[in-house]
């Protein structure tokens, strides 16, 4: 294959995603670990598989097509020892006894999502038409615990901005013993009713979609404490003031939540008593907002709370209250609890990110070693690491088990058509992280290149890292296209502590479009000649996207031209834990939304700027794109823009994702006068 099938290749593969062993999970011994993965790299039919860390072997232990599927497996759920495995499959509940391979159908009432084994393996819970019931494993006794009083209100799963903003998957926990369950009640009416019609099949009804819109009411989330001997209690704490359940669980210590205040600047970790009652394990307080991480709070085994905590420029690993991480360690996540031992992952430099253990006696200790993004996850003394290096889109999982050898998991991805070769910056006096990428036959003194930014630059992601993600290779092929293509992380992206975070509170549009100015300038400065200034163009996708499209219209002196995909254009029109943490209020920071907002900014666009949307986008809504080109027309500004039929927040259509790289080549060699 040559390079200019690398859009293909990302369309087949789902940017080689497919192939890959996800969510390995060792059983309770430590014997076996087990994962999903697809049979290769565009095999999409996802199974359940069992490695054996003595032996090496590997076992297949569910297979879709062998139960008539045509569809993967999404996720699955063990009991505590890993023996039983049960998982959702095309609207139907299956149980995988891992030991023997035997895998058959639970009869449930309805649809079931968010199958949960409990700890014992004697029951499941599920939620079908928004109810949450119970089961046998051998299908007796199906009843349901929590019935919806009314439309628009479910028990047992997350509410949207937990599950988009704060890391909170789930909405029940079952309790150690497996006689009871901590649930959320979701009651969605308060939320504002949006629509999305499909504009290509007017036959078609459009689809209510409930929406926090920044400044507007959320869902009113409860906790409830339900025994399968039909106990009904509910967890109380001051609601009003804390609106926002960030998390839960229940371990050997009793149920808990953690639960945010609407101005998420303040946090408070709760103990919750077999009454409902509650009691405050913590509490943090910040002057911005309290950054929500992965996996916490939780607690070790003998009851100590693990969290986090911020120290000037450090984000710490606190037990008990207490930092037990050095300055300038930004903590990452926190990836599970054995005994008193802490796993978690952690940078010193922000373009990699390592995994690390905590144990009160032995202290510290690091177990990853090299360039990338290191993870990994422990139980029974068997550790699994994965690492995302160059090279390895999908990263790479060894098994590790004391007295033994290493064992890979095996990848079955498909490795990428064309090499990236970015050259990593530390770029001006704020050492803004950069990638170089430089086309594979460029030759130092050829002249100048046209310039390509091609950033993400705000919070929640990084693009230039050591881990080799697959929009490097993306980068990659826009260079070998004859473009210096340059990926800034500026202020605000993830890695630099916790001032880094923060600097852009109340204006997520001034510091991110200055760092990209400043860091094309200073590349200049330290590769003269190289570099085009009167050609640069600029491209992103969602935060990127908005920021490809600011470029154009508020520093046109720099920036030529602008491909800016599924771009929030009005910041009120995004959900409320997301924006508001940023902005504040809409309400009381109005000056903080207007100062972001480019259709006010319509009438000032004077380079070529090309919008693509994605019509079913549920996410940045396609009113965003719509409302922003009608204000360019009405303003006479010409622009283009592209409308994918179908296509959500990030298009999976095989065509679309091949097809839809092209084009914003041609759209920009085009204007950029390189045609």
């Amino acid at each position: 294959m040559t390079t200019d099938s690398l859009p293909r290749q990302l369309a087949r593969t789902r940017q080689f995603t497919l192939g890959v062993p996800v969510q390995p999970e060792p059983t309770a011994d430590g014997t076996t670990v087990l994962f999903l993965r697809s049979r290769g790299g565009t095999d999409r039919l996802t199974r359940l598989w069992a490695l054996d860390t003595d032996s090496g072997a590997e076992r297949l232990i569910a297979d879709p097509a062998a139960l008539g599927s045509a569809t993967g497996i999404a996720s699955y759920s063990t009991d505590a020892d890993g023996r039983l495995a049960a998982f959702a499959l095309d609207g139907a509940l299956w149980l995988a006894d891992t030991s023997d391979g035997t895998v058959r159908t639970v009869p449930t009432t309805g649809e079931p999502e968010e199958p949960r084994l409990d700890p014992t393996g004697h029951r499941i819970a599920y939620v079908s038409g928004g109810a949450l019931r119970v089961v046998g494993v051998d299908g007796t006794d199906d009843r349901a615990l929590a019935e919806p009083e009314a439309e628009d209100v479910s028990y047992g799963l997350a509410e949207y901005v937990a599950a988009e903003e704060m890391y909170r998957t789930r909405g029940h926990w079952w309790s150690p013993d497996g006689t009871a369950l901590l649930v959320a009640r979701v009651d969605q009416r308060p939320v504002t009713r949006l629509h999305l019609a499909d504009p290509t099949d007017p036959r078609q009804p459009p689809r209510a979609i409930r929406y926090p819109l920044a400044g507007t009411a959320n869902a009113d989330v409860s906790l409830w404490l339900l025994g399968l001997d039909g106990r009904r209690t509910e967890v109380r704490w001051d609601r009003a003031a804390f609106e926002y359940v960030t998390a839960a669980g229940w371990d050997g210590h009793g149920p808990y939540a953690a639960v945010q205040s609407r101005d998420q600047r303040t946090v408070r970790t709760l103990a919750i008593k077999p009454d409902g009652a509650t009691r405050v394990l913590a509490e943090r307080d910040d002057p911005h907002w309290i950054e929500l991480l992965p996996g916490l709070p939780v607690r070790t085994a003998g009851g100590a709370l693990v969290d986090t905590a911020d120290d000037g420029d450090t984000r710490h690993l606190t037990v008990d209250g207490k930092p037990v991480t050095p300055a300038g360690l930004q903590l990452r996540a926190v990836l599970g609890t054995e005994g008193e031992q802490v796993l978690f992952t952690a940078s010193e430099e922000p373009t990699e990110t390592h995994l690390w253990q905590y144990e009160p006696d032995t202290g510290l200790r690091k177990l990853s070693d090299g360039p990338g993004l290191h993870a990994g996850v422990r139980r029974g003394g068997t550790l699994v690491l994965t690492t995302r290096v160059a090279g390895h889109p999908g990263g790479r999982s060894t098994v590790l088990r004391e007295g033994r050898p290493a064992l890979p998991l095996e990848s079955h991805a498909e490795p990428p058509v064309l090499a990236a070769r970015p050259e990593l910056l530390r770029l001006g006096p704020r050492e803004l992280r950069a990638a170089l990428y430089l086309p594979a036959a460029h030759r130092p003194g050829a002249g100048p290149l046209p310039v390509l930014l091609d950033p993400y630059g705000g919070p929640a992601m990084q693009k230039v890292t050591t881990g080799g993600p697959w929009h490097e290779q993306v980068s990659q092929w826009f260079a070998d296209q004859g473009f210096a293509v340059l990926v800034v992380d500026g202020r605000g992206t993830p890695g630099r502590g916790p001032r880094w975070d923060k600097r852009i509170w109340g204006d997520k549009a001034g510091p991110a479009l200055e760092d990209q100015i400043e860091a094309l300038h200073e590349t200049d400065r330290l590769r003269p000649g190289l570099l085009d200034l009167d050609q640069v163009g600029i491209r992103g996708w969602s935060y990127g996207g908005f920021l490809a499209a600011l470029a154009v219209l508020r520093r046109p002196d720099v920036f030529h031209a602008a491909s800016a995909g599924a771009a929030p254009t009005d910041h009120r029109m995004y959900d409320t834990h997301w924006q508001e943490r940023f902005l504040g209020h809409p309400d009381e920071h109005p000056e903080h939304y207007d100062s972001c907002d480019l259709i006010a900014d319509a009438p000032k666009l004077s380079r070529p700027l090309l919008l693509i949307q994605g019509l079913a986008d549920d996410n940045v809504f396609p009113a965003h794109t719509l409302r922003l080109s009608s204000a360019l027309l009405a303003a006479g500004r010409p622009h283009e823009v592209l409308p994918l039929r179908g296509a959500g927040h990030r298009p999976t259509d095989e065509a679309a994702v091949e097809n839809l790289l092209r084009h914003e080549l041609y759209f920009l060699r085009r204007s950029l006068g390189m045609e």
